[in-house]
């Protein structure tokens, strides 16, 4: 349906007493799916050995259709990262899934990240120069190449890494194995979430403190903006050389992308969504009979907006949920199709209402228009639309796959032609001035609602494409 869509999850572990991860990296990467569905992989080491080997699949598809018993049982080693990707930039190319693993003359690196990066095109056209070759488009290979040249140089793994983390601008999260050590890093921003647990000897990172819970793993902490984890035989270090004091974490992990049972430097994602419900209430209030959501990232601020209204609240839609991917079609039409093949009405429940229906964001507004649609259908008189974010009118630069700003539908209309399109009785959006309550005071990006991003944003990310033997930077 017409929703944004998250960047990519990351993960990793090293079992310290030797322990197979391969189990528990499955597992990981199957709590953090919602964060990517297009293309998934794992590479593992077994630090044991004297000459370590990688051992690494990935391919597009779901967690479950690409791993099973069999392979995960070849994937020997106690020492392992994992990727799930949602394309942004690169494209949804097999080829594009992660981790990225590299041979080069110190040994091997694998790689997976989250995020975006804003300065890939300089970084990529310094290698080009220097005589790489590039197999993706993604901003990931260049941060894996330029992590090896710099350890070629380097007394140590991490000491490239910090190096090579100083040229980044953007957003990442990302997790690096050695043949010996599990690094993560953050952002300096903190706009992409990275977390630390730990399971008896084993310490694990992860997106997603839920993909913790579903290795068994304890959470320990955030990995704070600008901090460098390093894992190894000797235990856990961290740098901490690259904090600041400014940050801007995304505030749409809070209002859509992560789990609801998942908590963020500190925030709960249910609570957070709660409370934005709750400020809807406040700021749009409505005469009505029943308050509902948008399965299923909708419900929760349905929920917070009918306990601070006096409404009821209930369910409207119910939620195909073994529909899978086969609803994103190319064209309009099958899109619409799509959204009935998703969602149904309970007529009983809307007939004769006046129904508030909350949703998390309007991108385009193919999707709500259909719903008002479906519920006036079914009988209700009124539908009141009420949104947990204030309206988008500019792109993401940092991960989010938000559309070109003439896709976007709150970038081309006003707020009364938008209620009308969509064939509302009225529309409500959580006022920007706001976005700080729901987080309780957490510093946040903006930049898609105001175009007051952390960092500055010279042009779009564009490519690099070679022509004959020449490379030619556009």
């Amino acid at each position: 349906m017409d929703k944004l869509k998250e960047e990519c999850g990351v993960y990793g572990i090293f079992d310290l007493d030797g322990a197979e991860v391969a189990h528990s990296i499955y597992y990981g990467l199957i709590a953090l799916q919602h964060r990517g569905q297009e293309a998934c992989g794992m590479a593992v080491i077994d630090t044991r050995g004297p000459l370590p080997n990688c051992r690494y699949r990935k391919d597009a598809g779901l967690v479950s259709e690409v791993f099973h018993e069999t392979n995960l049982q070849e994937m020997k080693g106690n020492l392992g990262i994992g990727h799930v990707r949602y394309s942004t930039t690169g494209g949804s190319r097999p080829e594009n899934a992660q981790p990225f693993v590299i041979s080069y003359v110190k040994g091997t690196l694998a790689l997976a990240h989250n995020g975006n990066l804003v300065n890939t095109n300089d970084l990529k056209w310094e290698l080009i120069q220097n005589g790489a070759v590039f197999h993706t488009n993604t901003d990931s290979e260049v941060i894996a190449f330029y992590l090896a040249k710099e350890r070629v140089h380097s007394q140590s793994v991490e000491e490239a890494v910090l190096a090579t983390a100083r040229k980044l601008s953007g957003a990442y999260a990302l997790v690096i194995m050695s043949p010996k050590k599990l690094i993560g890093i953050r952002d300096p921003y903190g706009l992409k979430p990275l977390c630390l647990g730990k399971r008896g000897n084993a310490f694990l990172l992860a997106s997603e403190n839920c993909a913790l819970t579903a290795a068994g793993a304890e959470f320990i902490r955030d990995i704070e903006p600008g901090e460098i984890i390093v894992v190894s035989a000797d235990g856990i270090r961290s740098d901490r050389s690259m904090q600041q004091r400014k940050c801007a974490h995304c505030i749409f992990e809070y209002i859509y992308f992560a789990r609801l049972d998942s908590c963020l430097d500190g925030i709960h994602v249910y609570d957070a969504r709660i409370a934005a419900g709750k400020l809807l209430a406040r700021t749009h209030p409505v005469e009505a009979d029943l308050v509902s959501g948008v399965p299923e990232s909708g419900l929760p601020a349905a929920k917070g907006y009918a306990d601070e209204a006096g409404i009821p609240f209930g369910l409207v839609f119910y939620k195909n949920s073994y529909i899978g991917r086969t609803f994103i079609k190319p064209t309009q039409d099958e899109r619409e199709t799509g959204v009935h093949m998703k969602l149904s009405v309970l007529k009983a429940v809307v007939s004769g209402k006046r129904i508030v229906l909350v949703d998390d964001s309007i991108v385009r507004g193919t999707t709500m228009k259909k719903l008002v649609q479906m519920l006036k259908d079914a009988g209700a008189k009124e539908v009141h639309i009420r949104i947990s974010s204030p309206p988008f009118r500019f792109p993401c630069y940092f991960g989010t796959d938000v559309p070109s700003g003439r896709e976007l539908i709150a970038n081309r209309y006003s707020l009364d032609e938008i209620c009308q399109m969509m064939g509302a009785n009225s529309l409500g959006y959580l006022k920007r001035e706001h976005l700080s309550e729901i987080v309780n005071g957490l510093p946040v990006c903006t930049g898609c609602f105001d175009y007051q991003y952390p960092m500055e944003i010279s042009d779009p990310p564009i490519d690099i494409f070679l022509q004959g033997s020449t490379a030619i930077r556009i």
